[in-house]
């Protein structure tokens, strides 16, 4: 069970000088990292404390009223904390959470040991277990009894959380996938191995080794399947010509450390070791409309029923930290245009800084039509096109690749988009599989022994919203909206109509909802106290689902719906809570089902919404049933969400887009002395010719 001690802080340790002209949300940076480090290494030797492991080191962010009264002159800037997970490697081994005071240096407010919690994964720790399974005398028998390997340098090894959610054996147990290479950059995910190992790398110790096909050894998949440039076996296509985002005038955003201006959008960008990239006081035309944006929670739910893939279940970022995940990006290939990019400042296991180069992109897209209109009767042409502010970031969890990214349109859309792409996971065939010729029964063959199961994947986004409110969300209400078919009768003689109807949802218990495309179901939220002169209602934003939304397709009694109960319903809706960020709780083990763990344990307090400081909750998923076309490396699939002005404007807010042509287009059958762009919207009163309306072959 948990063991918690609270430890007095002792004389603070001398003070470590680090920055203080930063804006209150913005991430620690390397010298706020360090500081921290020293003054925690300083206040566990104190406490007698040998060995400190560094999991995550974070500025902890202050409550939005405090920020945002700060932010709009009404009180004092609030002070600088930052929050450290430590490891203490000791018996018993300990989590601890240390809260620093970094106004002027950095100070320990306070220090809580808890016995029985793991925290997340982080790359050292990836690195370090293999190193270390490798080394196991018992692990490096079986590898040679059961495949005949005895060199393991080109074995490679995927650490995942073991799934275990109570009754976990001790220690840092994790589970290991694990394939073969046949050269250093063979796509390794071609050849699995039959077995399974769950194994403490802190302790040393194998607590169980599962091979799929007992005692029969199994003969690992030898055919390789590549998309490295140098072992990918097709030629290149040479049709391609060159297709470049040219902006000679510069871009039309403007930065200020981490504050971004644009289109009459302003914002604050930031990054996590938990989240990765967190949009904070999103405002247009100086309207407040959301607080913070973000993801809070992955899932991916695998299919196959059989022992040991009970335990197969990733969060990708309660387990893993979405943020240490970063990629670094490169010029030309993960973005196109005039790029601005924020690194991202995190630390290592050890209390120093690591620094990943362009993890953050920033750039401008054309977005296609923004509006038009055609006269016929004239030949009359207004048409305008429309930008997006893109802002992303992509991370790389073992096999999958995921690119999250947000998109502010000029008529006040903000759009998510989620891209999901690398390798899919692989596992060998059980024995009946392979007596029935090779065909898994819950997977795709991909090639021969080589099984990808069915699995699903969802996104959860936290989105806290400020409509027209600059105190933080007060007084908000969420609407749920949608379209019903009127009945035949009297009112609906014809079998035409169909009504539109909007209901509040006033308590916790009633704002756990499911997705309905087939009425049109979106949810608003709304502001009574501003109200829209033209419509004479409250200004709202829209909350739409882009993509269809599966339902999570375990059983409500599976492991994978009880930890992962925010996965089971598309939309939550809470009151605002400081310390409720993490939907599928802070830890990815915790012992004591009592403890207070996530989003469906906040909600049992049923607390009331109707006028309260709301923050919506939303997943998007999709189910993966595997193609080929996935194989060897997957293609982009997209998942989306938007929200959209509801009545918060009196008019199309874009009537004012320029009348402007891009004078780079050609018409590829016009001389190209001759192909540049018409300017059909660059001058007024230009007039197109009128069709004939009655044509004749």
């Amino acid at each position: 069970m948990l063991r918690v001690m609270d430890a007095a802080p002792p004389v603070p340790a001398a003070r470590v000088t680090v920055l203080a002209d930063l804006h209150p949300l913005d991430p620690l940076c390397g010298e706020e990292i360090l500081a921290v480090s020293a003054a925690c290494r300083e206040y566990a030797t104190q406490l007698g404390i040998e060995k400190l492991r560094f999991n995550s080191v974070a500025v902890q962010e202050p409550d939005k009223r405090t920020v945002l009264a700060y932010l709009r002159g009404e009180g004092p800037k609030p002070p600088r904390m930052a929050l450290a997970v430590l490891e203490v490697i000791a018996e018993p081994y300990a989590v601890v959470e240390a809260v620093l005071a970094l106004d002027g240096g950095a100070a320990i407010d306070s220090w809580r040991e808890m016995v029985g919690v793991q925290p997340c994964l982080t790359i050292d720790d990836v690195v370090e277990a293999e190193v270390a399974l490798k080394a196991n005398v018992e692990f490096q028998a079986l590898m040679a009894s059961r495949y005949s390997i005895t060199d393991l340098d080109l074995l490679a090894v995927d650490p995942w959380y073991s799934g275990y959610r109570w009754g976990a054996p001790e220690g840092r147990v994790l589970q290991f996938l694990l394939y073969m290479r046949s050269s250093p950059d063979d796509n390794h995910y071609a050849h699995p191995l039959d077995t399974i190992i769950f194994y403490d790398y802190h302790a040393d110790k194998i607590h169980k080794v599962y091979s799929q096909n007992g005692d029969q050894g199994w003969q690992v998949p030898a055919q390789n399947s590549n998309f490295h440039r140098s072992l990918a076996p097709s030629p290149r296509r040479t049709s391609m010509k060159p297709l470049d985002v040219v902006q000679p005038e510069g871009p039309s955003f403007s930065v200020n450390g981490n504050c971004v201006a644009w289109e009459g959008w302003s914002l604050h960008i930031g990054f996590s070791w938990r989240e990765g990239l967190i949009l904070n006081n999103i405002q247009l035309q100086g309207r407040p409309v959301l607080y913070r944006a973000a993801l809070a929670e992955i899932i991916v739910p695998y299919g196959e029923p059989r022992e040991p893939f009970q335990y197969k279940c990733a969060y990708d970022i309660v387990d893993y930290g979405l943020g240490f995940c970063a990629n670094p990006l490169e010029l030309g290939c993960d973005c196109l245009g005039h790029i601005k990019y924020f690194d991202a400042v995190l630390n290592n296991s050890r209390g120093g800084v690591t620094r990943i180069r362009k993890a953050v992109c920033l750039h401008e897209e054309d977005a296609g039509m923004a509006w038009k209109h055609y006269e016929y009767r004239n030949g009359h042409v207004e048409v305008r096109r429309q930008r997006r502010l893109a802002i992303s970031f992509i991370a790389t969890i073992a096999n999958y690749e995921y690119g999250f990214y947000w998109h502010l349109y000029q008529d006040g859309t903000i759009g998510f988009e989620a891209k999901l792409t690398g390798i899919v996971s692989t596992h060998a065939l059980f024995p009946e599989e392979v007596a029935a010729g090779g065909q898994p029964q819950w997977g795709t063959r991909l090639a021969p022994g080589v099984n990808a199961h069915v699995h699903q994947h969802f996104f959860m986004v936290r989105l806290d919203p400020t409509i027209d409110c600059p105190d933080g969300g007060k007084n908000l209400q969420v609407v749920e909206v949608e379209a019903q078919p009127m009945p035949l009768g009297p009112r609906n003689p014809h079998g035409v109509g169909f009504d539109i109807v909007e209901r509040v949802l006033e308590r916790e218990s009633e704002a756990q909802r499911m997705c309905a495309p087939e009425r049109s179901r979106v949810w608003k939220v709304q502001n009574p106290a501003s109200i829209n002169p033209a419509t004479g209602k409250p200004v709202a934003w829209k909350l739409m689902p882009g993509s269809p939304c599966p339902p999570l397709l375990a059983n409500p009694t599976s492991s994978h719906a009880t930890r992962g109960a925010f996965a089971t319903k598309h939309l939550w809706v809470t009151p605002y809570h400081p310390k409720q960020m993490n939907p599928a709780g802070d830890y990815p083990l915790h012992p004591d089902p009592e403890q207070n763990q996530g989003i469906a344990d906040w909600a049992r307090a049923n607390r009331p919404l109707n006028g309260a400081d709301c923050v919506l909750w939303f997943n998007l998923g999709v189910t993966h049933v595997v193609r080929c076309e996935d194989w060897p490396v997957m293609p982009v699939e997209n998942l989306s969400f938007h929200l959209k002005p509801w009545n918060f404007f009196t008019c199309n807010p874009t009537l004012d887009l320029p009348l402007t042509a891009n004078a780079a287009s050609r018409d590829h059958d016009e001389a190209a002395a001759k192909g540049s762009a018409a300017a059909c919207c660059a001058k007024p009163g230009t007039r197109a010719t009128p069709p004939n309306l009655i044509s004749r072959l």
